[in-house]
């Protein structure tokens, strides 16, 4: 017999032996609670007792993690199950100290991002709009983001990243480095194959075929030497999880593609994630204006929970880069560090980063201290 059957077959018991006798009725002053009277064998009326509710604690609830601004991370609320209208102010603030060995560790202070921004879903409708304050162009994202029922159909239109090199793609909060390495400041930056946009962009997903995830688009082209337009790029990625810990993906980027392509690159990265391990590999091949390239991209990280929603995290990475013909050279770094993290609202880092860039005469290494919040 079950708990829950046992238990109401003892009360029945017990109500039939005391049939004939008066009903007590217990309380506060008493002292004595109906469990115990009930005990003893006399039923006693199901009145609570004042301050009752008091004594049976509240459940408390789960506190719910913040979500990437979708800019960020646009798969951040693919699960939103709130309702359906609703209005989100987010922001972050990242403050920075760092001593650079090739300037003669002279220190140096700044704040990478001072992001402020508006999310809101009307719907099938979401729109963002984010401005970062310590960039000299303070729009980052403003975008409208259409989708079916089933979320699986999406359309964009504005700007946002384009989908190309999962290391742009990661959010920067989620990111355990401080940067994104050279080889994404080397593409996107300074070759103009990536990164936010002005574009149209279509996207599918389908979660029961290994959550498989197809994107793709038009976006405005870059500026010439003259600082001019050039005509629209294209970019589209995809990727699946064939098990619950691997992702893996593909994408690539392709710039004037209305006049021939002039440059462009493709790649494939993979993560995966054993409890508070997460590894994460990319390689990039292309042709730039400078010549062919290639370019590894690996990093580690592990999480420590501390208690109290505190947490260590250890990170170590490594990239480079190889470029031939004509301007042939070659670029590295290697990273290493600790994060300190609070919930989902703090971290502190402190990392070392030895690096041999594109236009260095030699390596040189750098200490970075960052201290972010976001809310």
């Amino acid at each position: 017999m079950s708990a829950p059957a046992l238990a109401q077959q003892q009360v029945a018991e017990a109500e039939a032996d005391t049939s004939s006798e008066d009903p007590v009725v217990a309380t506060a002053s008493t002292g004595i609670s109906t469990a115990g009277i009930s005990a003893a064998g006399v039923s006693a009326p199901a009145v609570p007792a004042p301050g009752a509710a008091a004594e049976a604690p509240a459940k408390k609830e789960k506190k719910k993690a913040k979500a990437e601004p979708l800019g960020e991370n646009p798969d951040a609320v693919d699960d939103n199950t709130e309702e359906e209208r609703s209005l989100r102010v987010f922001g972050r603030v990242f403050a920075r100290a760092s001593a650079d060995g090739r300037e003669e560790y002279s220190r140096s202070l700044s704040l990478p991002s001072a992001r402020l921004g508006v999310q809101a879903e009307f719907g099938y409708v979401e729109a963002e709009v984010t401005a970062d304050l310590s960039s000299r162009s303070m729009l980052k994202d403003a975008f409208v983001r259409l989708a079916d029922a089933d979320k699986r159909l999406r359309l964009y239109a504005g700007q946002f990243k384009a989908p190309f090199l999962a290391r742009e793609l990661e959010s920067a909060w989620d990111l355990p480095l401080m940067r994104r390495g050279l080889v994404n400041d080397y593409v996107t930056e300074t070759h103009q194959l990536g990164g936010r946009r002005m574009g149209l962009m279509g996207e599918v997903r389908l979660k029961e075929t290994w959550n498989l995830k197809v994107a793709g688009g038009l976006f405005e082209g870059g500026e010439d030497e003259l600082g001019q337009r050039t005509s629209e790029d294209a970019s589209a990625r995809v990727s699946m999880r064939p098990f619950k810990a691997l992702t893996v993906g593909a994408s690539t980027y392709l710039t004037q593609v209305m006049e021939g392509t002039r440059q462009y690159a493709v790649a494939t990265d993979g993560t995966l994630k054993l409890g508070g391990l997460e590894l994460t590999g990319e390689l990039v091949t292309g042709q730039l204006g400078v010549g062919p390239f290639t370019a590894q991209l690996g990093l580690a990280s592990y999480l420590l929970p501390l208690g109290n929603e505190w947490a260590l995290q250890p990170v170590a990475g490594a990239e480079a880069m190889q470029l031939r013909g004509e301007m042939a050279g070659r670029g590295w770094a290697a990273v290493g560090g600790f994060n300190l993290l609070f919930s989902d609202t703090f971290k502190a880092q402190l990392q070392v980063e030895r690096a041999l860039r594109p236009g260095d005469e030699g390596p040189g290494t750098e200490y970075l201290l960052q201290l972010a919040t976001r809310f």
